[in-house]
């Protein structure tokens, strides 16, 4: 095979040791290094000394993220690749031969690196999510207290939607402050909550031991902590996006995007998404596509399989949103629903909003919504036959005539 790069090195990376094969016209040369700042920068300098233009390294776990950062800005031609596409062949396998392995995979340009945004977008999606994972405890913190509430005899959530909105939080306060005649709690209801003041009463009529009431208060006081700390990162992440509000509203505009759903996506895949030729390799590389797994002209499993859990995840919360809506993303899932599934219908609705976003922001044309009805006009002549057999037998006689449309 052809040589592409003269001077290329491989690293097999681990927490704790960097494996290094240098492949140049003088030869193959093999050497260890620790994982610390010091060993690292003596690894770049001994890179720079072999005048080494090309690095390849697995992106493993954030193992590879030490060396990354400080080999980013020497000059060197740095490539993280997909472990799954450098498998070394069968055999006897140390750090030493899979350096090797990578430096000889590189050397003949076998090797396609992922995508690294650079280090402004990698420090904001750090930020997102954390923020992400930071709402997720909150949630887990209220599942808590909710649990807590049934295991008194307090059946708050079956008169209240939220109970942990205003009317929600005052009553559990005063329930952990010792308060306990349940007219006296129903009174702090606010809104469409005073309606309902004889249920909340019932609900209200508990058992609440002292040990209930100490681990109320230690969860109320941790939720107050959670949305103390997402205001934090929300003020943070605000002000890395001011440079992106152009793309953000073109995003908001699309059906299941609120504010945080827009920074997430952008922060995952960046607001030039020319570097993508399609809609399709973001789509594979969130798995929000269905698989492909064919052989011998059988399809198997189209499972999605694994991808980049954070834009995946942010996907399928948009697809959600959308499906209250009452335009064509809500008219697609319903549609989907009714035959593959809630859980099938999120990730194609998912799938639909990254191709939306994708054009959205590569052509800098606003979102389009084509309407609720867009399937049945696409079909409208099998909607039309569907609809009139269903009526026949049911016993009626059915005669069509075309609407007069009103200018």
């Amino acid at each position: 095979m052809r040589v592409l790069y003269e001077r290329c090195c491989g690293l097999d990376v681990h927490k704790k040791s960097v494996t290094a094969c240098v492949l140049t016209p003088e030869g193959r040369e093999t050497r260890t290094f620790g994982t610390m700042t010091a060993d690292l920068l003596e690894l770049a300098d001994w890179l720079l000394g072999k005048a080494v233009t090309h690095v390849a390294m697995e992106s493993t776990g954030v193992f590879w993220k030490p060396p990354y950062n400080l080999l980013e800005g020497t000059g060197l031609e740095l490539l993280v690749v997909n472990a799954a596409h450098i498998k070394a062949v069968p055999g006897r396998k140390t750090d030493v031969r899979d350096a090797e392995w990578i430096a000889e995979l590189l050397q003949h340009g076998l090797l396609r690196g992922s995508f690294i945004p650079e280090r402004p977008q990698r420090e904001l999606r750090e930020l997102v999510r954390y923020r992400t994972q930071i709402i997720r405890e909150r949630v887990r913190a209220v599942q808590r207290i909710q649990k807590l509430l049934e295991g008194a005899n307090i059946k708050l959530s079956s008169v209240a939607t939220d109970i942990l909105g205003v009317s929600g939080r005052a009553m559990l306060s005063a329930l952990a402050a010792g308060e306990t005649d349940p007219a006296a709690l129903a009174a702090m209801a606010r809104g469409r909550l005073k309606s309902k003041r004889p249920e909340l009463e019932a609900a209200l009529r508990g058992l609440v031991g002292e040990h209930q009431r100490l681990l109320l208060q230690s969860g109320l006081r941790h939720l107050d902590f959670l949305e103390e700390e997402i205001a934090r990162l929300d003020e943070e992440v605000k002000g890395r996006m001011v440079p992106f509000q152009k793309e953000l509203e073109a995003l908001d505009a699309i059906p299941g995007c609120a504010q945080r759903s827009a920074e997430s996506f952008l922060a995952e895949v960046g607001s030039d998404v020319s570097r993508f030729p399609t809609h399709r390799p973001p789509a594979s590389w969130a798995r929000i596509c269905p698989g492909t797994n064919e052989s011998a002209g059988k399809r198997r499993s189209g499972a999605t399989g694994h991808g980049n859990q954070w834009l995946r995840g942010t996907l399928v919360e948009m697809a959600h949103g959308a499906a209250r809506s009452r335009g064509y993303l809500g008219a697609q899932y319903h549609r989907i629903a009714a035959r593959r599934g809630k859980k099938r219908a999120a990730v194609a609705v998912g799938h639909s909003i990254l191709v939306m976003a994708y054009h959205v922001l590569r052509d800098d044309t606003p979102y389009r919504e084509l309407g609720r009805n867009y399937f049945d006009e696409r079909d409208r002549k099998a909607v039309t036959k569907n609809a009139v057999k269903r009526l026949e037998r049911l016993g009626f006689k059915v005669t069509l005539e075309e609407a007069t449309k009103v200018a």
